[in-house]
């Protein structure tokens, strides 16, 4: 899950207000990193998707990013889950931080994940891998109807057809697995061939 998670600024409702911590539901970068150590983490991932008229899937959004080592590589949305916030709101938010506000997405009133992905931070143990943590990921494919502009470490939002965004190549621009979820995603829908 490399996906970072910036510290919410101060009128965000479960971030701690400028200066100082007094949520105590919010943790610092030391707990944090600690509670990485000791429990899994939940987090959730959406993969993008533009449909047409008929809902079928046309293209899937990836994210490029770079690491703070200057590293770039294709991802999806995704982050954590905060303490005493709904699945649909920690996607939804997730969704505007790394799309955009005009990135519009359809969220149900109770989002169902295509798949649970568990990330380990031994590579083998599963298909996924984060060597931060374990950690726990709800998957959603999410349509979106409006104008994607990236935010956050987000450099750009591609649009590729399900062949492109289900191919090798791209599997292996890659980190953690996503690759093998993207797939999985696009199955989910009836979108691979």
């Amino acid at each position: 899950m490399r996906t970072p998670d910036p510290e919410p600024a101060g009128d965000e409702p479960f971030g701690p207000p400028a200066g100082n911590i007094s949520n105590p539901a919010w943790l610092s970068d030391i707990e944090l990193e600690e509670a990485r150590r000791r429990l899994p983490m939940l987090y959730v991932e959406g993969v993008p998707v533009r449909t047409d008229g008929m809902g079928q899937v046309t293209s899937v959004g990836l994210l490029l990013r770079a690491s703070p080592l200057g590293e770039i590589s294709r991802t999806i949305v995704s982050g954590r889950v905060r303490y005493g916030e709904t699945v649909r709101d920690a996607l939804f938010r997730h969704l505007e931080n790394d799309l955009g506000p005009m990135a519009f997405p359809l969220l149900p009133p109770q989002p169902t994940p295509f798949t649970v992905a568990e990330y380990f931070p031994l590579p083998g143990v599963s298909a996924y891998h984060d060597d931060r943590q374990h950690a726990v990921s709800l998957a959603f494919v999410v349509p979106v109807t409006g104008t994607c502009e990236p935010r956050q470490d987000a450099l750009e939002v591609t649009w590729l057809t399900p062949e492109e965004a289900s191919s090798d190549a791209l599997a292996a621009e890659m980190e953690g697995g996503r690759g093998t979820l993207i797939r999985l995603a696009l199955a989910s829908v009836g979108a691979l061939r």
